[in-house]
């Protein structure tokens, strides 16, 4: 990815493991129980002035946006994590240094018929989409 100066983007800020109960699904069990979602983000950044200034405000505060990940993840019921994962993509693109995002959605309690360890989906967002 580039940032917006021509330069590539190589920063990189992860957060990987957050846990949040949500009632999605296509099955009304699903929706009525709810389950654990599993999110990891990765978000591109450039974090040179954030560095060189000392400054919390020049960069991402990631303890406030697990809160709001979280919170994303507990509100509105959908049917697809297809949908869950665009609708995190726009909480961390709603940070004004983040040009791209990888979500993944991990849903480790997914109605499976067979022995299984995880379904995910990683989708990928930037701000010039």
């Amino acid at each position: 990815m580039m940032h917006v100066t021509g330069e590539p983007t190589a920063d990189r800020l992860v957060l990987r493991g957050l846990r949040a109960r949500g009632h999605h699904g296509v099955f009304d069990f699903e929706r009525r129980n709810g389950q654990e979602f599993v999110v990891d983000v990765e978000l591109g950044l450039d974090t040179r002035a954030a560095a060189a200034s000392d400054d919390l405000s020049a960069t991402v505060h990631y303890g406030e946006l697990a809160e709001r990940l979280h919170a994303a993840v507990s509100s509105d019921r959908v049917s697809l994590i297809e949908t869950l994962a665009q609708r995190l993509a726009g909480v961390c693109l709603s940070e004004s240094a983040v040009d791209w995002v990888n979500v993944t959605v991990h849903k480790p309690g997914a109605p499976i018929s067979v022995a299984f360890d995880d379904v995910s989906l990683t989708i990928h967002r930037s701000r010039h989409d």
